[in-house]
């Protein structure tokens, strides 16, 4: 469950903080890239967050 609310809560901030920088928030260069970049692998890593719902509808 930590996981999944976590990662989500991650991308959730981040997709703000690059609509706020505007076209900077895509550069690579810029650590909101970076940080953009880096929230896409976790929502997939140890478990897509999808699989992740299931397995919690389950155990609830």
């Amino acid at each position: 469950m930590a996981k999944y609310w976590t990662t989500d809560l991650q991308g959730k901030v981040l997709d703000e903080c690059v609509q706020l920088h505007g076209g900077y928030g895509f550069m690579q260069e810029t650590a909101v890239a970076e940080m953009w970049a880096d929230a896409r692998v976790q929502r997939i890593c140890g478990g897509t967050n999808e699989i992740m719902k299931e397995l919690i509808a389950r155990a609830l």
